[in-house]
């Protein structure tokens, strides 16, 4: 394995990094809030990478300024828009998991996901 490579993209290697520790948060905490947050690190790895594979050295946003409108000038704007809605979509969802997981507590008294479940079987639901 060439290690300059690595180096060269030291960027999507850390977004990768943090993809796996929100995996492995996500796979193996059993704490509602644990396993919401770990969800959160793998999309920001996610807009990370999306955002790095977006951007070009040298280039500008495309808003066309001193009547340059040559394509070569300017980025891509699809995967800023994507990472924008992607970030909206994540607020949503983290604050619908969120509320989701005080009515569990509420009912329940715990985040342990293990006990909801054991409680849940004895109620026979």
């Amino acid at each position: 394995m060439n290690l300059s490579n690595l180096f060269h993209n030291y960027e999507e290697a850390v977004a990768m990094i943090l993809f796996g520790i929100g995996f492995s948060n996500l796979l193996l905490q059993n704490n509602l809030i644990k396993k919401i947050i770990g969800l959160n690190i793998m999309d920001t790895a996610v807009y990370l990478f999306l955002a790095l594979k977006g951007y070009i050295e040298g280039r500008k946003a495309p808003i066309v300024v001193d009547g340059i409108q040559s394509v070569d000038a300017y980025i891509n704007p699809i995967p800023s828009g994507l990472v924008l809605t992607g970030i909206v979509v994540s607020v949503s969802v983290s604050a619908l998991m969120l509320s989701l997981t005080i009515r569990l507590y509420r009912r329940y008294h715990t985040l342990d996901l293990d006990e909801i479940s054991t409680r849940l079987r004895k109620e026979g639901l």
